[in-house]
C-alpha cells in the first residue's frame, strides 16, 4: 500500500504540470527510453518510462492533449535514437547542409505521429477504466509500429522489441511471433506497472512471469537445439574500413579496390572458400570490366567464390546497387539487385515533382530497383538470401517464401554513419532476422560491424566498428523452418486481436 501511495502522489503531481512542462516531460521520457536500444541495451528502463507516459496520458483531459503527449514522447524516442541519420549528411555537407533540419527534426516528428495517433485512440477509453487503457495503449502502439514499418515503403527501425537483442533467450520468441509480436509483449509488460495506480499488482506480476517464462523457453531452445556447421563452408568477411569521404574519390578508387584484394588474400591460418566483400566494394560495373573480374578471380580461393557488392547494369543501361558472385576464373555465377531502395538516398520519390539530388545517387539519377526477395544458388554452398544494407530491416521481405535459403547474406556500407549508434542498431536488427527465420547470417560491412551470426541470433565471430581486417568463420547450419517463417505476422495480429478483446472486456467490467 505504501508503494501505491507514492504512485498516487506522483499521478497528482503530473496532473499539476503546465502544458509546456507536460510536453517537455513526455519528450524527456521518450528520450530516456532510447537507453533500452543498442548499443546501451538497458531494456528494463522501459518499465519506468512507459508507465510515466501512461501517467501523462492519464492526466490529459482532452483528445488533443493526448495526441500531443504521445507525439512528444515519440519525438523524444525517434529524435535521440535516430540522431545518426544526420551524420550521413556530413559526408558532403556542402551539398546537403540544408537537409540537417529535416533529418534531425522533421523525420522524427513525422514518425512520432504514429505514436500520437495511438495515444489519441486510447484516450477514447474512459479514465476510470485504467486496465482497459493500459491494454489499449499497448495494442495501439504495437499496431502503430507495424504501420510505421509498412506505410510509404516503411521504416521499421528501432521497434521497442529490439531492446532485447542482447538478451538471447528472450529474442528466441521472435522465431514464433516475429519482432512485431515481441514489440507487443514488450509494450504490454512495460506499461503494466501503471496498474499500481488502481492498486492492482497482478498485471505487473504477470508481466514478470511472462518474461521469465520466455527466458526459460529461449534458454531451453538454445541449449537443446542443433548447433551444426555447414561442411566445407569457410567464410571470410572483408572489412576494409574505408571512410565514406574517400570511398568514391576518383584518385582513391584504385587504392580502395587494392585494399579489398589484399584483405581477401590475407594469411590468417584459415583458408576460406568464400570471400564476402561489403556493399559497393567494387565501384565499377563489373560486367563491363573484364580486367576487374580477372583480378577478383585471382584473389578468389581455388574452387571457391567471391561475393561482392558492386554496381550492376541492365540492357537499358540502368544502374543497380547489386551483389555479384564470381568464381576463380572471374566469371559471374550469380547476381542480385537491391529491391528496397533508400528514399532520398538511392532514389527520390516523385522525382518529377521533387527535383532533388539523392544522397547516394549515381550518374545523376536514381538506382534501378530489383525484382524483390530472391534465393540465389551459389556453387559449393547452400543457396542464400541476399539483403543489401537497408533491406535487412524489413521482417516481411527477408526471404523468398517460395524458396527457403540456407543462410542470409547481408552486405552493407555503414561508413555513412561513422562511430554512432547507427551501425550497432543495424547489426542488432539483422540478428533478429536470423532468429525469425532460423537461418545463420553473414554480414560484411565496410567500416563495421562485420559478423557471423548463428540462427539463434548469437554472434560467433565479429570485427569491431572502425577497424580494418577480416572475420574468418565457419557458416552455421540452418534450423528447421520456424513458425514465423511459415505464418509471418499472423500470430502478431492474433495477439493484437486478443489484447483488444481484453481491453473491451475491461470496458464492460468497471473495476
Amino acid at each position: 500500500m505504501h508503494g501505491e501511495g507514492r504512485v498516487a502522489r506522483l499521478a497528482a503531481r503530473v496532473e499539476g504540470f503546465s502544458v509546456r512542462k507536460h510536453l517537455a516531460a513526455a519528450f524527456v521520457a521518450g528520450a530516456i527510453s532510447t537507453l533500452a536500444l543498442p548499443p546501451v541495451g538497458l531494456a528494463p528502463i522501459l518499465f519506468l518510462t512507459f508507465p510515466f507516459l501512461f501517467l501523462l496520458l492519464h492526466a490529459t483531459k482532452t483528445g488533443r492533449g493526448a495526441f500531443f503527449t504521445g507525439w512528444a514522447f515519440g519525438f523524444g524516442w525517434f529524435a535521440i535514437s535516430l540522431y545518426w541519420i544526420s551524420a550521413s549528411l556530413f559526408v558532403d555537407i556542402s551539398s546537403f547542409w540544408w537537409l540537417l533540419p529535416f533529418s534531425a527534426t522533421a523525420l522524427p516528428a513525422g514518425l512520432a505521429i504514429y505514436w500520437a495517433l495511438a495515444a489519441r485512440i486510447t484516450h477514447v477509453i474512459p479514465r476510470d477504466r485504467v486496465l482497459a487503457r493500459i491494454t489499449a495503449l499497448a495494442v495501439t502502439l504495437s499496431v502503430a509500429e507495424f504501420l510505421r514499418g509498412h506505410v510509404l515503403t516503411g521504416f521499421p527501425w528501432n521497434l521497442p522489441g529490439y531492446a532485447w537483442v542482447d538478451w538471447s533467450p528472450v529474442i528466441q520468441i521472435t522465431s514464433v511471433i516475429g519482432i512485431y509480436g515481441l514489440t507487443a509483449l514488450t509494450l504490454l509488460a512495460a506499461l503494466s506497472p501503471a496498474a499500481l495506480m488502481v492498486g492492482r499488482r497482478a498485471p505487473f506480476g504477470c508481466a514478470v512471469l511472462v518474461f521469465a517464462l520466455l527466458t526459460l523457453w529461449g534458454a531451453h531452445r538454445i541449449g537443446t537445439g542443433p548447433h551444426d556447421e555447414v561442411a566445407n563452408a569457410h567464410v571470410r568477411l572483408v572489412q576494409p574500413n574505408i571512410a565514406q569521404t574517400l570511398k568514391w574519390q576518383p584518385d582513391q578508387l584504385r587504392a580502395n579496390f587494392q585494399r579489398h584484394l589484399e584483405l581477401a588474400r590475407e594469411q590468417t591460418g584459415q583458408v576460406p572458400n568464400v570471400v564476402i566483400w561489403p556493399e559497393t566494394a567494387v565501384p565499377f560495373v563489373i560486367q563491363d570490366e573484364p580486367d576487374v573480374r580477372n583480378v577478383m578471380g585471382w584473389a578468389t580461393p581455388p574452387g571457391g567464390i567471391t561475393i561482392s557488392g558492386a554496381l550492376g547494369r541492365d540492357d537499358e543501361k540502368r544502374i543497380y546497387n547489386s551483389l555479384l558472385a564470381l568464381d576463380a576464373k572471374g566469371d559471374i555465377v550469380a547476381r542480385f539487385d537491391k529491391f528496397h531502395l533508400v528514399p532520398f538516398g538511392e532514389y527520390v520519390p516523385l522525382r518529377r515533382f521533387i527535383p532533388l539530388k539523392g544522397l547516394a545517387e549515381v550518374s545523376g539519377g536514381d538506382f534501378g530497383s530489383g525484382p524483390g526477395p530472391r534465393t540465389i544458388p551459389l556453387p559449393g554452398l547452400p543457396a542464400a538470401s541476399p539483403l543489401i544494407c537497408y533491406e535487412v530491416i524489413f521482417p516481411d521481405a527477408a526471404v523468398d517464401a517460395t524458396a527457403r535459403p540456407g543462410w542470409l547474406l547481408n552486405v552493407t556500407n555503414d561508413g555513412w554513419f561513422g562511430h554512432t549508434a547507427g551501425p550497432h542498431q543495424h547489426l542488432a536488427i539483422a540478428r533478429v532476422r536470423a532468429v525469425e527465420q532460423g537461418l545463420p547470417l553473414a554480414r560484411a560491412a565496410n567500416t563495421g560491424i562485420s559478423a557471423m551470426v548463428d540462427p539463434y541470433g548469437r554472434i560467433t565471430a565479429s570485427l569491431p566498428l572502425g577497424e580494418m581486417g577480416v572475420v574468418d568463420a565457419n557458416l552455421p547450419a540452418a534450423l528447421n523452418p520456424t513458425p514465423y517463417s511459415h505464418h509471418g505476422n499472423t500470430i502478431f495480429w492474433a495477439i493484437s486481436v486478443l489484447l483488444t478483446a481484453c481491453s473491451l472486456t475491461g470496458l464492460r467490467n468497471r473495476k
